[in-house]
């Protein structure tokens, strides 16, 4: 499997700063996994996009090039949440009828701005026409603005919110969220570290209680492994800075390691 390295914080508008450390330190916690749980070792290269944390469009630039150019799409390790919008749009170039499941406390489809922050790159997606709203599943949201709130339902935009995913049982949400995938012709898995409650992951800038565990985490992705479809995955928000005792570090490479039940 190939990783690639994003360490870029800029998206965040300021409230990223540290994101920019998690890839170094995210792999080289992977390194030290022997076997995941499906007894298979991680075994991976390692690459890295040059950046500029001092101008976002730039970085977006360099990012969208450097996937064009790939012909297999990796693990992606950022950096904040505003990667994803430069990695997907390349990801739906290369791939017909593309969809995307976004794990995360916030909808991040805060207002349309260009280029995108970490908290509208959603949004910029859908209303530049890289995804459709059909093809849009949210994972674990528990806090919005208003506008969010109403963007979503008013474009029908699929998602399942903590208090579903207690009231329904995550199995029952998890079929729901295959089956959904299945319809897509290629599926980008994206994760906010902030999807799981603080408890298990503190090493972030948003803290939001009530997420979910890291044991479900991995159960939705441990089943979203099984997807043919299933071409490339990011993970984002680690911030190294905020972590206690490595503990989000190793969530995060964790979550990584559940991947490797075979390549992308």
């Amino acid at each position: 499997m190939k990783i690639i390295k994003i360490p870029f914080s800029a998206g965040g508008l300021g409230k990223t700063s540290g994101t920019e450390l998690a890839p170094d330190r995210i792999v080289n916690e992977l390194k030290e996994i022997f076997l995941n749980e499906q007894g298979v070792k991680p075994e991976f290269s390692v690459e890295s996009i040059g950046v500029n944390n001092s101008n976002i469009s730039e970085t977006n630039e360099n990012i969208y090039n450097y996937i064009m150019q790939n012909d297999e799409m990796p693990v992606i390790i950022g950096g904040d949440h505003s990667i994803t919008y430069a990695c997907f749009k390349a990801f739906s170039k290369q791939f017909d009828n593309p969809g995307i499941i976004v794990f995360d406390a916030h909808p991040d489809c805060e207002n349309n701005f260009s280029p995108p922050t970490h908290e509208d790159f959603l949004r910029v997606l859908i209303e530049e026409n890289y995804v459709k709203r059909g093809n849009v599943i949210l994972v674990g949201l528990r806090s919005w603005h208003k506008n969010e709130y109403d963007y979503l339902k008013q474009n029908k935009i699929k998602f399942f919110s903590m208090k579903e995913i207690t009231n329904e049982d995550i199995k029952e949400v998890s079929e729901a969220v295959m089956s959904a995938a299945l319809q897509f012709g290629s599926v980008y898995v994206s994760i906010d570290i902030d999807v799981l409650d603080p408890a298990f992951a503190p090493g972030t800038g948003y803290l939001e209680p009530a997420g979910l565990s890291s044991r479900e985490l991995i159960f939705f992705l441990q089943r979203l492994s099984n997807l043919k479809n299933l071409k490339a995955v990011d993970l984002v928000e680690v911030n190294p800075k905020l972590d206690i005792n490595n503990l989000t570090l190793k969530t995060g490479a964790k979550i990584i390691s559940e991947l490797f039940k075979r390549h992308l």
